[in-house]
């Protein structure tokens, strides 16, 4: 349900609006005509869905990964559905987002540019700090340095600082009578200068066409726009990579049951193997140190034929498990195998009562710090997924967003947090107090952890990469 309600932009007046009064292509329309297929990677659809910039989604961006003409790309399309385009701050992360998936995967980043620049009530929290909108620019010219192709087209407006989106990259495509480029309007023109100018005049497609050289090619239609930045993609000499013919098995359980699997309930956990039998192909898993540190499982299987070592949470994540995790993720290292990390911290256990249990949590603490310096350094792709709960030193140690995986995604039950608040009551002296004041206080944070340990909450805030349905985590 929060999906249609992301997909569906500003709502169906604005997308009216847009399509028959403006005479625009629909976003989603546009991704359709410029991709190969339909079965893109949207990422973090659900960012800015519940965040107080009024009652639509406030990304007002669509990205993701897809290929064009056999090229993977990273695509960033402006929804003006939404707000007109207006960049907000979440807008503004998910694009740096894009641009560093786009740099960490050396892939060519595709604009579809159609915004009304920044909204300025909010640009203390969108110009000026070091990850705040110029560092699209910035990214726009590391990749260049760097041989990673950029195209862009100009479908609709193109205001301020995002006129500098399709200036900067390598191929620019703009559209005649409704693509518009220009630092400042003609509203601004008019208030400083008095003068009255069209949109078309001062910065339409056959001026930057032909006067100012800031497009490269012109086109008639978004129709023709599409196909040209096609035909651009093809002449970057980007080789697409070869569609290798690997035959592989399907689980032998099928991967729907995941949606049966995902725990809702975390009092206990699941016995990570269950899940593995339906992601791995044929359900095949070669388990690495399988008696040793048993609350970690780590082995090595295929994933619709690509090898990949897998590092799963099953239980507390011990010194055992701890060290085991190390040796593991070192070795998917000097293998050059990725690593693909399931999330699930176990319940809490009881507190140390006695000093030699004081001692083992601090040996386990040290083999925990072993195991992040591990994962911190293994160069190689690391993809999480959190199918159950994430809490405190697990994120780290289990390649969390800190950690700066290549791509996190969540269950719709994953929960992330700091601690897990269901504990509260287990902290000494929280149950002694005979005040009703710090009674209520303490329920009152519980509640605020309960609110902001959603999949929903993260994945609005771009903590991650997107909600995902478990039954489509093979696909993903």
């Amino acid at each position: 349900e929060l999906l249609e309600t992301a997909r569906k932009g500003g709502g169906e007046s604005a997308i009216l609006r847009h399509t028959q009064r403006n005479k625009k292509l629909f976003v989603r329309e546009r991704l359709r005509l410029l991709l190969d297929d339909e079965s893109f990677l949207e990422l973090s659809p659900l960012a800015g869905l519940s965040l107080p910039y009024g009652d639509v989604p406030a990304a007002g961006c669509l990205t993701g990964i897809d290929k064009i003409r056999g090229v993977w790309c990273v695509f960033v399309a402006n929804d003006a559905t939404v707000k007109g385009g207006t960049i907000y701050p979440i807008g503004v992360k998910k694009q740096l987002r894009a641009q560093e998936i786009a740099l960490q995967n050396r892939l060519c980043s595709v604009y579809l540019v159609d915004s009304g620049g920044a909204f300025l009530p909010l640009q203390s929290e969108l110009f000026p700090d070091k990850l705040h909108g110029g560092r699209i620019f910035y990214n726009e010219a590391i990749m260049s340095a760097m041989g990673i192709p950029q195209v862009a087209v100009v479908c609709g407006s193109c205001v301020a600082g995002g006129a500098y989106v399709p200036t900067m990259a390598e191929e620019a495509v703009i559209v005649d009578k409704i693509g518009t480029l220009f630092l400042a309007g003609p509203p601004l023109v008019k208030a400083a200068t008095g003068e009255d100018v069209s949109p078309e005049d001062l910065g339409g497609a056959k001026l930057h066409s032909t006067v100012s050289g800031c497009s490269d090619h012109f086109a008639s239609s978004e129709e023709e726009a599409y196909e040209c930045v096609r035909n651009v993609i093809s002449t970057l000499n980007c080789h697409p990579l070869p569609e290798e013919a690997v035959e592989h098995d399907s689980p032998l359980y099928s991967p729907d049951e995941l949606l049966g699997l995902a725990p809702r309930d975390y009092s206990c956990t699941l016995p990570v193997k269950l899940v593995l039998s339906r992601l791995m192909d044929g359900s095949r898993f070669q388990e690495f140190k399988a008696n040793y540190g048993t609350t970690l499982v780590t082995g090595f299987g295929h994933v619709e034929g690509q090898l990949v070592g897998v590092v799963a949470s099953d239980g507390e994540l011990s010194h055992d498990a701890s060290l085991k995790g190390s040796h593991f993720v070192q070795l998917c290292g000097r293998r050059a195998v990725p690593i693909l990390f399931l999330q699930n911290t176990a319940p809490q256990g009881p507190l140390p009562a006695t000093t030699s249990q004081a001692e083992a949590d601090s040996n386990r603490l040290k083999a925990q710090a072993c195991m992040m310096a591990a994962v911190a350094c293994a160069p190689v792709p690391k993809i999480t997924v959190v199918i159950g709960g994430c809490y405190g030193t697990d994120s780290y140690v289990m390649c969390g967003r800190s950690f700066s995986p290549n791509f996190l995604f969540l269950w719709p039950n994953a929960r992330v947090a700091l601690v897990d608040p269901r504990h509260f009551s287990t902290i000494p002296g929280a149950g002694d107090s005979d005040s009703a004041g710090d009674e209520w206080e303490l329920k009152q944070l519980q509640e605020k952890l309960e609110e902001e340990s959603s999949a929903f909450y993260s994945s609005a805030r771009l903590w991650d990469d997107g909600v995902i349905l478990p039954q489509n985590t093979r696909k993903v």
